[in-house]
């Protein structure tokens, strides 16, 4: 018995909606196919999701299938499957989580042709109604075509838009007589099969534009709308040495440590060994650097006999997309390697997932959906009965029990700078020392760093320092009453920027200028609190005044391209750096407070703090720069694990063992509930129902933390409040949060992967 409604999600912030199914189409659901549908008086593309509910109440009818049943899926069906369940269980409408994952045919332009049924008389409907012969229904209105299309009365066909670009070429005979250089342009253009434009073919012939425009005018050349030539893609990098295949035979693996080069190595074996029994492999990097990273070291497998390799991002070009898309859904292209987007790709026969920087924050998407890409993939790979595999600088503490290989933690130089040892070094340390003043040497750049700059400077190599933040300072305080400009809509201190002498909020943006005199008791001279790039940058050309000094960071990206040249500079910037790849004459990289990875309050700041220093160590792809650590806390576990060259799940195992007792992933599941209000006294008592609302659901003691406030208590005039749901396992976390299917006083958001401060 065939289905008679499909579900189908819509590129909107709504749940799956049923549609009949459209008219003379026999078989099953074509999930992942995407199907046009009527929504609100126009045509929009959705994607098939299974069966519709037959009992409920059904919407109208789908107009047609964009993507023929035969020619394969547009999304793969386990990332529907996958993308379905994460749903469910986080609360988000399915629509916003395919919006955040999909970027290519769901906005497609259409062609859309349409005419009456046989006998219909559409005089009823008045204005311009389609007649019984084809007609282009782009160019009619569209509520009229909806109105008869919800009587039955019309017959469409809608196809994907043809790519066409116009191109001119020339007639064997036109209306007027041609001039001698009327002729000449005319010979010429005969002598090839057409030219794009006007002035090509005028600076091609060597004729005037005039000239060119009067053989088109006399009808001897005519313009045409052709097929237009595929974008080129990604050039394929090398191929890699083949070496011996050392990964585990498992369902699920890990590869960490070494170098990247290394790390690629071993996993090309292994997928070469995937390609060529004629299955396909997903690969997916958090972030352009890596991705670049990953294309160049593995693309170089692809073959006649193995198919191609595709890059796959937002960074392509729309029609980039489009072609790269077609190859996978051929099948002429069996390996994929790109962000998250790439993730839906409809590749036949998925043997391995392989999920590059599994920690990596980049991962979480910042959309509605909260999405974890990980979790989509592990959830991919259950769905397809497919290999997971995991790799990366340092192992997650979830994925540290996963068999796998650890490689040795290439060649290092690390020094650490002590601001916690004042005997050794009593000058060094953060301005909000007492025994500290801004003329001191000493900070925000110590005196063993600033002596490895100025040998960075004689020598004439590179160097890179690390700011905790944008900005001059985190804060400006009055020395006389200590009063603290603050943002008008957030409980935080408005930050300093010098260069536009503003003080920005770095939460909701609010600016105002700097005031000469403290609002609070008129004192002129303000201190500043936190160095920012700003006033890094500043320092280091007081140390270095003939030396270029450079800024990278959100406000300001200073243009690094004689530096990626190899040319000598010292560039100050925020963790944004990173996503670059490293400059090639680098000697020196400066965490110049590495505490601000440790300040935060999340029970994962300890390992993105090693995560960190990890990825700086490898950043270069074949030196071992200083690495020079500035640090309150230098003997940190995860520090001394890198400066006494243990490998790199040294200290993740350190930190599973803490998480055990804790009861923290992965021997926990956690959610993150935020309830906001504009009111302080309604967002209080709304977060207290939403806790009442969990206990009331089946939550015992020690599930539900909170509520709290937020340590910021007001954000962008909003007052939010935190609870934390942390249990034994999946299943008890949806148990617990479908007590929320409900309404509350304030804004409830459920966060089921969370990456970040959790203000509990």
């Amino acid at each position: 018995m065939h289905a008679s409604a499909w579900s189908v999600t819509l590129p909107l912030p709504l749940g799956p909606l049923d549609f009949g199914v459209p008219h003379g189409f026999v078989g099953e659901p074509p999930v992942g196919h995407r199907v046009v549908v009527p929504w609100q008086g126009e045509l929009r593309i959705g994607v098939v999701v299974g069966e519709g509910h037959g009992a409920s109440h059904r919407l109208r009818d789908a107009v047609t299938l964009l993507d023929a049943a035969e020619g394969g899926p547009w999304l793969h069906s386990a990332f529907v499957s996958a993308l379905l369940a994460e749903s469910k269980l986080s609360r988000v409408p399915l629509g916003v989580l395919l919006c955040e994952l999909v970027c290519v045919g769901l906005d497609a332009k259409l062609a859309h042709r349409v005419r009456a049924v046989d006998g219909a008389n559409l005089d009823v409907f008045g204005g311009d109604v389609p007649s019984a012969a084809w007609t282009n229904g782009l160019n009619m209105d569209s509520g009229l075509l909806d109105a008869i299309r919800a009587q039955g009365l019309l017959e469409e066909r809608v196809t994907p838009a043809r790519r066409t670009v116009s191109v001119i070429r020339a007639l064997e005979a036109g209306r007027e007589l041609l001039t001698p250089k009327q002729t000449v342009a005319w010979d010429w253009l005969r002598g090839r099969e057409s030219v794009a434009t006007l002035s090509e073919w005028a600076e091609l012939a060597r004729v005037s534009s005039s000239v060119v425009t009067g053989v088109l005018n006399r009808g001897w050349a005519e313009r045409v709308d052709v097929p237009a030539p595929w974008p080129d893609l990604p050039p394929i990098g090398e191929t890699p040495k083949p070496i011996l295949d050392t990964v585990p035979e498992a369902d699920e693996w890990r590869v960490h440590g070494g170098r990247a080069s290394q790390r690629y190595r071993l996993l090309a074996a292994r997928i070469a060994r995937v390609l060529d029994i004629g299955r396909s492999v997903i690969v997916i990097a958090p972030d352009h650097m890596t991705l670049s990273r990953a294309w160049t070291h593995l693309s170089g497998l692809s073959s006649e006999e193995r198919g191609r390799a595709v890059l796959f991002s937002g960074a392509l070009s729309g029609e980039q997309r489009e072609r790269t898309w077609e190859l996978v859904r051929s099948g002429a292209a069996r390996l994929v390697i790109g962000t998250h987007a790439a993730l839906c790709a409809p590749v036949t026969d998925l043997a391995l997932i392989v999920v590059d920087e599994e920690g990596s924050d980049a991962h979480k998407l910042r959309g509605g959906g909260s999405v974890f890409v990980p979790e989509v993939a592990r959830r991919m790979a259950a769905s397809a009965e497919c290999i997971l595999a995991w790799t990366g600088c340092v192992p997650s503490p979830e994925v540290l029990n996963v068999p796998g290989v650890v490689l040795p933690p290439p060649p290092s130089r690390v020094h650490v700078v002590d601001f916690g040892a004042p005997i050794a070094a009593p000058e060094l340390g953060p301005l909000s020392r007492a025994d500290l003043r801004p003329g001191r040497q000493g900070y925000p750049l110590s005196h063993d760093l600033v002596q490895v700059l100025r040998q960075v400077a004689e020598r004439g190599r590179q160097a890179v320092l690390l700011a905790p933040r944008r900005g001059y300072s985190a804060l400006l305080r009055c020395p006389s009453c200590e009063h603290t400009p603050m943002c008008k809509h957030c409980d935080v201190p408005l930050r300093f920027h010098q260069e536009t002498r503003q003080l920005t909020c770095h939460q909701c943006g609010y600016r105002e200028r700097l005031h000469e005199r403290c609002e609070a008791c008129g004192e002129r001279m303000w201190q500043a609190k936190g160095p920012g790039t700003e006033w890094i940058a500043s320092e280091v050309r007081k140390v270095l005044p003939d030396f270029p000094v450079l800024r990278f960071d959100k406000d300001r990206q200073d243009d690094l391209s004689k530096v990626d040249a190899g040319e000598s500079a010292v560039i100050v910037g925020t963790q944004a750096l990173l996503t670059r790849a490293a400059p090639p004459d680098l000697a020196l990289i400066g965490v110049t407070l590495a505490d601000t990875w440790l300040n935060v309050s999340d029970f994962r700041a300890s390992e993105r703090y090693h995560r960190l220093l990890r990825q700086l160590l490898e950043w270069h792809a074949s030196r071992a720069p200083m690495l020079l650590v500035q640090t309150f806390q230098a003997t940190h576990p995860a520090l001394v694990s890198v400066v006494d060259g243990h490998d790199a799940a040294h200290y993740p195992s350190l930190e599973q063992l803490a998480r055990r007792t804790l009861k923290y992933p992965p021997y926990a599941r956690l959610a993150h509930i935020e309830v906001t209000a504009r009111d302080q006294e309604r967002a209080r008592g709304a977060a207290e129902a939403v806790a009442a609302a969990l206990y009331g659901g089946g939550a015992q003691e020690g599930e539900v933390l909170g509520p709290s406030p937020s340590p910021i208590p007001k954000l962008k005039g909003a007052y939010p409040y935190h609870l934390l749901l942390r249990v034994r396992d999946e299943a008890r976390l949806d148990t617990l949060l479908s007590a929320l299917d409900t309404r509350f006083a304030g804004r409830v958001r459920v966060d089921v992967h969370p990456r970040g401060g959790l203000g509990i």
